[in-house]
C-alpha cells in the first residue's frame, strides 16, 4: 500500500502581498493628509492610525492571526467607540449654533462684517472698453481707469462725459463678483465699494481687531474675548454671536441639574421615558401572552389564519403602521373620532392633551411590540410540561390557578431577558415618538424646546437638531446621562441571563 504524497499549494509571492499592502497603505496616508489639509486633523489621526495598524498586521507574518479580527476592531472603534467618546467630549464644551467656529475663524467673520454709509451710496453703470471694463457714477459725473474685473484692484476716478458703450444692467450684474473685488477711489480720496447689484458707496467695517483678544466696534465700543464662554463680550457683559467652542467642563451638567427652565422638563421627560418603557413592555408581555394561550387551546378552529392575522402588525414596517395610526387618530378627520363621536359624542384631543398624547403613544406601541411577544410565548409555552398541568387540574385548581402558579413561573425566566432589552429598547424609541407626535404638544414654561410626549432620545434629538438655538453640548450631556442608564440596563439584562441560565443548569449563578 501506498502512501499519495501532496505538496502543499505555492506560497504567494511576497512581492505581491507587500505591494498591495503598500497600495492601500498609502491610500489610507492620502486620506489621512487630505483631512488634515481640510482642517479635520482628528479624522485624519484616525486615519493615520489605521494606516499603521493595516500596514503592521498584514504586512508581518508575526501577527497573521490578528488579520482576522483587525476588520471587526476598527470597525468597533470607529463607528461605535469614537461616536460615543466624541459625543461625550461634546458635552462638556459650550458646541451649539452660535459656537461653531475657532476663535480664529469668529475674529476673521466679525472684522468681514461692514456698513454701508448710506450718504455716500450712488448709483453706477459698467461700461466697456475692449477687454477691460469701466465704472461710471452718474451722479457725480467720475468715470473710472480700464480694469480687467479679474482680481481685486484699487482704481482711480475722475471727472469725465458719459461713456457711449454702457453694459444692460443684466450684463452688470454677471461681472458681481469682479466688482465686489474692485475698490474705487475719488477725487478727493474717498475709498468706495461695491454695496450691491445698483451702488457704489463707502463701506465702514463693523468691528477692527485692536489688540490680542480685543475688538472695536465702529460705535467705539471695545469687545473682550472671554475664553470661559467662548464669546466676545461688551464691557456691560453682552455677549456677541458668532462664538467659538470651548471646554466648559460640568456646566452643560449644571444647567441640567440646577436650572428650573431645563431641570423641570427634563425631569418630567425622565419620568415619561421610564413610564413608558415600562407601560409599553408591560402591555406588549401581557397582550402578547394572552394572544399566544388563546392560540394554544385546543379546541380552536382556524388557528392557522388567526396566527397569520395577528402576525401581520410584525410584518409590516414600522414607520408605516405608525403614519397609518397617525392618520387614525386625527381629531378632525380620523376614524378613530368619527367611530367614538357617533357612538358616545365624544372628539378626544389626542394631539394637544398631554394625557391623551401619552396614552396614543402607548397604544400604538403595543400594537407594534405584541407580535414579537406573541411568538415568543408561543414557543415557550410549548416547553411547558403537560404533566404539571393536568396534575393540577387533578387537584381542583382552576385554568386561571394553573396558569398563575405553573405556567407563568416556568416560563418567565427565559422571558426576563428579553423583557430587560425590550425596555432598553423602548427606552430610546426615537422613530414611534419623531414620526407619531414630534414629542407634541409642548411643555409650557420651558427655556428648551420640550414635550410632553417626548422620551430622552427624542428630546436630545430636538435639542441638538430640531431647534433655532441647536445646543450640541447639552444634547451632548444628556446622550451620557442616557449612556449610563441604557448601560445599567444592559448590565441588568447580562445578569438576568447569567441567572436564568444556572437555573436551568442547576448550578449557582
Amino acid at each position: 500500500m501506498t502512501t499519495a504524497e501532496f505538496s502543499a499549494p505555492p506560497a504567494p509571492r511576497p512581492w505581491l502581498r507587500f505591494g498591495i499592502v503598500a497600495v492601500i497603505t498609502a491610500g489610507l496616508l492620502w486620506a489621512a493628509f487630505s483631512l488634515y489639509t481640510l482642517g479635520q486633523p482628528l479624522f485624519g489621526a484616525i486615519l493615520l492610525a489605521l494606516a499603521g495598524a493595516f500596514a503592521l498586521v498584514f504586512g508581518s507574518e508575526r501577527f497573521y492571526g490578528t488579520r482576522f479580527i483587525l476588520p471587526g476592531i476598527a470597525a468597533v472603534l470607529i463607528f461605535i467607540a469614537f461616536p460615543v467618546v466624541y459625543t461625550i467630549w461634546i458635552g462638556f464644551t459650550n458646541y451649539s449654533s452660535f459656537n461653531l467656529l475657532t476663535y480664529e475663524r469668529t475674529v476673521e467673520v466679525l472684522t468681514s462684517r461692514s456698513t454701508v454709509d448710506q450718504s455716500t451710496e450712488q448709483p453706477f453703470a459698467v461700461a466697456a472698453d475692449g477687454d477691460a471694463y469701466r465704472i461710471w457714477l452718474p451722479e457725480s459725473g467720475l468715470l473710472s481707469e480700464p480694469v480687467s474685473l479679474t482680481e481685486e484692484a484699487t482704481v482711480s476716478l475722475s471727472p469725465a462725459p458719459e461713456p457711449d458703450a454702457l453694459l444692460e444692467r443684466r450684463e452688470a450684474i454677471q461681472l458681481r463678483e469682479g466688482l465686489g473685488q474692485l475698490i474705487l477711489e475719488t477725487p478727493e480720496g474717498q475709498q468706495i465699494r461695491n454695496a450691491g447689484v445698483r451702488t457704489f458707496a463707502s463701506v465702514v467695517p463693523e468691528f477692527v481687531q485692536t489688540g490680542e483678544g480685543e475688538l472695536t466696534r465702529s460705535d467705539g465700543t471695545v469687545l473682550t474675548a472671554n475664553h470661559d464662554t467662548g464669546f466676545f463680550e461688551t464691557p456691560e457683559g453682552d455677549q456677541v454671536p458668532p462664538g467659538w467652542r470651548v471646554n466648559i467642563g460640568t456646566a452643560n451638567f449644571e444647567r441640567i441639574f440646577t436650572s428650573e427652565g431645563i431641570r423641570g422638563p427634563t425631569l418630567s421627560i425622565f419620568v415619561w421615558t421610564f413610564t413608558f418603557a415600562a407601560l409599553s413592555v408591560f402591555f406588549c408581555f401581557s397582550v402578547g401572552l394572552l394572544l399566544a394561550v388563546i392560540l394554544q387551546w385546543e379546541h380552536l378552529r382556524f388557528k392557522p389564519v388567526y396566527r397569520v392575522l395577528l402576525i401581520l402588525p410584525y410584518a409590516v414596517p414600522s414607520f408605516i403602521s405608525i403614519l397609518v395610526f397617525k392618520g387614525l387618530f386625527n381629531q378632525n378627520f380620523g376614524e378613530i373620532n368619527l367611530i367614538l363621536e357617533a357612538l358616545f359624542g365624544i372628539r378626544p384631543n389626542w394631539f394637544t392633551d398631554a394625557n391623551l398624547a401619552r396614552t396614543m403613544v402607548v397604544i400604538v406601541n403595543v400594537w407594534l411590540g405584541y407580535p414579537y411577544m406573541m411568538l415568543l410565548a408561543m414557543g415557550f409555552l410549548q416547553a411547558v410540561p403537560e404533566d404539571h398541568k393536568k396534575a393540577a387540574a387533578l387537584e381542583g385548581a382552576s385554568s386561571v390557578r394553573v396558569f398563575f402558579t405553573i405556567t407563568l413561573p416556568q416560563i418567565l425566566p427565559p422571558f426576563l431577558p428579553l423583557l430587560i432589552a425590550a425596555f432598553a429598547f423602548n427606552f430610546n424609541n426615537l422613530v414611534l415618538i419623531f414620526l407619531l407626535t414630534r414629542g407634541l404638544p409642548d411643555i409650557p414654561g420651558t427655556v428648551i424646546p420640550a414635550g410632553q410626549t417626548d422620551i430622552l432620545a427624542s428630546f436630545t434629538y430636538r435639542l441638538a437638531f430640531d431647534n433655532a438655538g441647536q445646543q450640541f453640548g447639552l444634547a451632548g450631556a444628556i446622550t451620557l446621562i442616557i449612556f449610563i442608564v441604557v448601560a445599567v440596563i444592559s448590565y441588568a439584562n447580562f445578569v438576568a441571563m447569567r441567572r436564568a441560565a444556572s437555573r436551568r443548569s442547576g448550578q449557582p449563578a
